[in-house]
């Protein structure tokens, strides 16, 4: 089963992908955790995301695309959780062709729904408890940084919502439940 979970930075994206990967043996493929990964590899396409991502510049999706094609033929897993892309329309393509060449399906997609004042009242809070315990703190998670990565997520992701809407993928639930309740309704999705 390979699935996708979208929504804004901070609506419980990773947390949830951890239940998936230990309880039912699938593998998060998080885009930053892969660009990280292979710029420390010493591989050919390491070299290449180190010497862009050293350069400042954006990795192309060509390169992402490619990561993950070695991902899909190299790693055993009960599928797929993509964490982190596709971000762009051109990425979800790009993701189908892949998946179609390798004769995987893309078998859900689920947007965790969240409302933007309490989402960013959430990150604050999670920083303010993280700082309170001692525990280092996102340099992003805070109200201005929060709205900036919310503005980056409408302008160029969240138009995946309709695309894989259209084509009857997406599956929308509650972001902002309890990590039970939100947990449970992703199990429902999947069956």
């Amino acid at each position: 089963m390979n699935i996708i979970l979208l929504g804004p930075p901070g609506a419980g994206k990773g947390t949830q992908a951890r239940f998936l990967v230990e309880e039912r043996g699938m593998v998060q493929l998080s885009t930053g955790d892969m660009l990280r990964a292979a710029k420390a590899s010493g591989t050919e396409m390491g070299r290449i995301v180190a010497d862009v991502m050293d350069r400042g510049g954006l990795v192309t999706d060509e390169i992402v695309i490619g990561l993950i094609r070695e991902q899909l033929e190299t790693v055993k897993a009960n599928g797929f959780i993509f964490d982190g892309f596709p971000r762009t329309l051109a990425q979800a393509d790009a993701l189908a062709d892949l998946l179609a060449e390798k004769g995987e399906t893309l078998d859900a997609v689920i947007e965790l729904e969240v409302n933007d004042e309490v989402l960013v009242d959430r990150i604050v809070g999670r920083a303010a408890e993280a700082a309170a315990a001692g525990q280092p703190v996102r340099a992003d998670d805070n109200a201005e940084s929060m709205k900036v990565r919310l503005m980056e997520y409408y302008k160029k992701t969240s138009p995946l919502i309709g695309y894989y809407y259209a084509k009857g993928q997406l599956t929308k639930v509650d972001g902002l439940g309890e990590i039970a309740d939100v947990k449970a309704a992703i199990a429902g999705v999947l069956g």
